[in-house]
């Protein structure tokens, strides 16, 4: 199956913009041409598109994506580089959660409060804590 770039840009929920700038950054290997000179992507663009996808929202930085695509085209041999970039993000992300997970409980702990404020204020439970922030 086979993609043209307005195509390929929807279904990875990628601009059009964004495909060209990961092509010319050699993210992405420039993808086949059709007859008409036109790119025609391929499934397996898409899925290597997808990764690089969740590779940003991981917030891996463009530089270490770049690695990662070179390395990529080396085959097995960079394996063990590729495993060592996707560990490394691996604990970034992992850190990123534990902070995001502490913030949720602070979150939770307000609503939490903000719910007995509201139940005293119609006369139903006493507060936890005066509203302060």
């Amino acid at each position: 199956m086979s993609y043209s770039i307005a195509e390929a840009a929807r279904r990875s929920g990628l601009s059009i913009d964004t495909l060209r700038y990961y092509e010319r950054i050699k993210l992405l290997e420039p993808p086949a041409r059709d007859a008409a000179g036109r790119r025609a992507y391929s499934d397996a663009d898409l899925t290597w598109l997808g990764f690089l996808t969740k590779l940003r929202l991981t917030g891996m930085p463009i530089k270490s994506m770049r690695e990662y695509a070179a390395l990529r085209r080396h085959g097995v041999a960079s394996a063990g580089r590729r495993k060592a970039i996707l560990v490394e993000q691996r604990q970034s992300v992992a850190d990123r959660i534990t902070e995001l997970q502490a913030c949720l409980d602070v979150l939770d702990y307000k609503i939490d409060n903000y719910d007995q404020v509201e139940r005293k204020l119609h006369g139903h439970a006493p507060a936890m804590e005066e509203i302060s922030a």
